[in-house]
């Protein structure tokens, strides 16, 4: 049977746990949830089983929909982390449960128990209670017992939680085995990213209530899209560097890496690679590496962990141009190798090595760094410190460092997003930030606190694609609701009203395809920036995201806004039409 979630909500006291969740899981197929505490994970698998209503949104099954269909009518298993057995009836009965409510005969009873027993391996202890079991024997009669009325769909929730690592290895076995001899639809919920890769079909990792990617292990792991899931799936060096049409770089020393995105028309600009510490290379020279110079390093630390040897390393070279910010440490990298390697070149700390890297990924997201542009240092600071940017650097893992301007006022832009204070001369001072070279623009007050919307709204269709990416990237670290913007003349039968309209829905559409973004669309009454400033005066706490193709275009844009709104935050995003 196939489960399909289509924009799926769920509020607890007015705040989205899941949020805008869509899905298919194919008839047959293992399918993992994986995120951290508090992700929504296991408030999506209650909803699929019935036990929790959700306030948005559809739950099929093998294409009907059972959005309001009672738990008991959706012939779905369902498995606890704490096992939920009856502690004072035998294992036999605690099998047949289930059977016994629907009035099944004893003999048909008896019979299917014994099948159940023999598929997890339990023959012979029908008669013992729960407490006389291990803890992964209790997990399997859990298993057998809500696998025991047939469902289409077998739902566990974390079952390994409380085992030791013995045992859930043992028992990952045996649920996989189970799943593939009955062919039966399952997902599971957990935390433990190698307890997805052993058992999944494909995985989908969340966070803050939202679905960021999914995809088969491998390829999740080799290709990640986003920062959260490079770095959730395993030890990840994120590694800041400048693509142009060229290629990519660190500092000066070109790397081959692959890009799933082309470079931004016209301009080189700042990416995030990832680097998992198996694909770092080390050798005593540059000359012995086999793959991509990346610098000199310094041995920092050293950990035996049984088959592999994992090291902490310093850039000597390139430690400014190359920040890491998987490891919330500036310029250091983690690398790990097999004993083998370890054998063949000992290390000790302080030794210093040239590194390589075999592989790298360019992640596709338009988000890196921030760079604040600011009057004196404690300004700067002041900045820094806003709400809205701390949050963001800090879930993005990034740097935010601080940039002077040249000494005859004029503004450095440096890679990253540009970050200045909106006050009085922010417009003016936007725009000749995305003349010297910066692609956007971040607007703020040291006050800004996190938004309840986020509105995107392009000047020119040139910068559609590219408003829509930022927006999508912003959303995966802040839980707002994301509102696509246009304005049109208020007559009814007016042809830019219906010719925008039909552009918003075409909008709507793409934010789904391209980035799985769920967003409401507002056609507001009224002409350019003049109507956009009224509709984001009426909201509560926006964050506009100001797509333009045309420089002059944007200070003008932006002028009228901050009349409007003084101290709301924008985010101008730049992009060079293609010529």
């Amino acid at each position: 049977m196939s489960i399909t979630l289509e924009q799926v909500t769920k509020r607890y006291q007015g705040q989205p746990v899941v949020n805008d969740v869509s899905l298919t899981v194919a008839e047959g197929e293992f399918f993992v949830l994986l995120g951290p505490s508090g992700s929504g994970k296991s408030t999506l698998l209650r909803a699929i089983a019935g036990l929790v209503d959700i306030d948005d949104g559809t739950i099929a099954l093998h294409g009907s929909d059972v959005t309001h269909v009672g738990a008991r009518q959706r012939g779905v298993g369902f498995v606890f982390q704490h096992y939920a057995l009856f502690r004072h009836l035998t294992i036999a009965d605690n099998i047949e449960f289930a059977l016994r409510v629907r009035r099944m005969k004893a003999a048909d009873r008896r019979e299917r128990r014994k099948e159940l027993l023999k598929l997890v391996a339990l023959e012979g202890m029908d008669e013992r209670l729960p407490a006389q079991l291990s803890g992964g024997q209790q997990q399997r009669v859990a298993v057998a017992r809500a696998l025991a009325h047939k469902p289409q769909v077998l739902l566990l929730d974390e079952p390994f939680g409380a085992l030791d690592a013995k045992i859930r290895e043992e028992l990952r076995w045996t649920i996989r085995r189970v799943q593939r001899e009955l062919g039966i639809t399952t997902v599971l919920v957990t935390h433990d990213q190698e307890e997805a890769f052993a058992l999944a079909d494909r995985i989908g990792v969340m966070n803050l209530g939202r679905l960021l990617e999914v995809g088969a292990p491998r390829d999740l792991y080799a290709r990640p899209t986003t920062r959260f899931v490079a770095t959730f799936l395993g030890a990840a060096n994120l590694l800041l560097a400048l693509q142009g049409a060229e290629g990519i770089r660190l500092g000066t020393t070109p790397v081959d890496a692959t890009v799933r995105t082309p470079a931004l028309t016209g301009r080189e600009h700042e990416v995030v690679t990832v680097l998992r510490p198996e694909e770092v290379e080390m050798a005593a020279e540059r000359e012995q590496l086999t793959t991509s110079y990346m610098g000199r390093a310094t041995v920092e630390e050293l950990q035996f962990t049984g088959a592999l040897e994992r090291l902490r390393l310093k850039l000597l070279d390139n430690q400014h141009a190359v920040q890491t910010t998987g490891n919330g440490a500036e310029g250091r990298i983690e690398a790990t190798r097999l004993q083998s390697e370890r054998r063949a070149m000992p290390l000790a700390v302080g030794a210093v090595v040239a590194l390589g890297a075999r592989r790298m990924h360019v992640l596709p997201t338009p988000l890196s760094s921030f760079s604040i542009h600011a009057a004196d240092e404690a300004a700067a600071q002041l900045l820094a410190q806003a709400p809205l940017l701390e949050t963001l650097a800090g879930r993005m893992k990034t740097r935010v460092a601080t940039c002077a301007d040249a000494s005859d006022g004029a503004p450095n832009a440096r890679p990253g997003v540009a970050v200045i204070e909106g006050s009085d001369g922010a417009a003016l001072r936007a725009v000749q930030l995305l003349r010297a070279g910066a692609n956007e623009v971040l607007l703020l007050s040291p006050s800004t606190t996190l938004p309840e919307q986020i509105c995107m709204f392009w000047l020119d269709d040139a910068a559609r694609h590219a408003t829509m990416a930022v927006t999508a990237s912003l959303l995966r670290h802040l839980p707002a609701e994301a509102v696509c913007v246009a304005t049109a003349p208020a007559g009814r039968r007016d042809a830019k009203r219906a010719n925008a309209l039909r552009a918003l829905l075409d909008a709507r559409s793409e934010a789904r395809a391209a980035h799985a973004l769920e967003t409401r669309t507002e056609l507001v009454p009224g002409e350019g920036p003049q109507a956009l400033g009224e509709y984001l005066a009426g909201l509560s706490a926006p964050l506009l995201v100001l797509g333009t193709a045309d420089i002059t275009t944007a200070e003008a844009a932006l002028g009228a806004l901050l009349a409007r709104r003084p101290g709301m935050p924008v985010l101008v995003v730049y992009r060079e039409s293609a010529r």
